[in-house]
C-alpha cells in the first residue's frame, strides 16, 4: 500500500469575506473528489479571507499511480485563474 498527500497553499485575491473565498474553493475541492477519486479538504487557514490551505489524498498499491493522480489534482488546482498557488509540498506512506 502507498499513500500520498499533497498539500498547496493558496491565495484568493478577489475573496472579500470567507463566503466569497468558499466559493471559489467548493469546486477545487470537490472536482478534486468527484474527478479524481481522491480524499480532499481545507485543512488550514480556514479564517482568512484570502489565504487557504488545501489537502488531497490518494492511496494505491503502486506509488507510480499515486504520483499520477496526485500530478493530476495539482494540474487542476493550477488551471483555475481565481486562486494563486503560492506552494505544494507533498507527503507520502509506503510499504518499504
Amino acid at each position: 500500500m502507498h499513500a500520498g498527500v499533497v498539500e498547496l497553499e493558496l491565495h484568493i485575491p478577489l475573496a472579500r469575506s470567507l463566503k466569497a473565498k468558499r466559493a471559489v474553493l467548493r469546486p477545487i475541492v470537490e472536482g478534486g473528489r468527484r474527478r479524481f477519486g481522491v480524499a480532499a479538504a481545507e485543512v488550514g487557514k480556514q479564517d482568512s479571507w484570502q489565504a487557504s490551505q488545501v489537502a488531497f489524498a490518494a492511496v494505491a498499491g503502486e506509488p507510480g499511480h499515486v504520483r499520477d493522480v496526485l500530478d493530476a489534482v495539482e494540474r487542476f488546482v493550477w488551471s483555475f485563474p481565481e486562486v494563486e498557488v503560492v506552494s505544494t509540498c507533498r507527503h507520502w506512506l509506503g510499504d518499504e
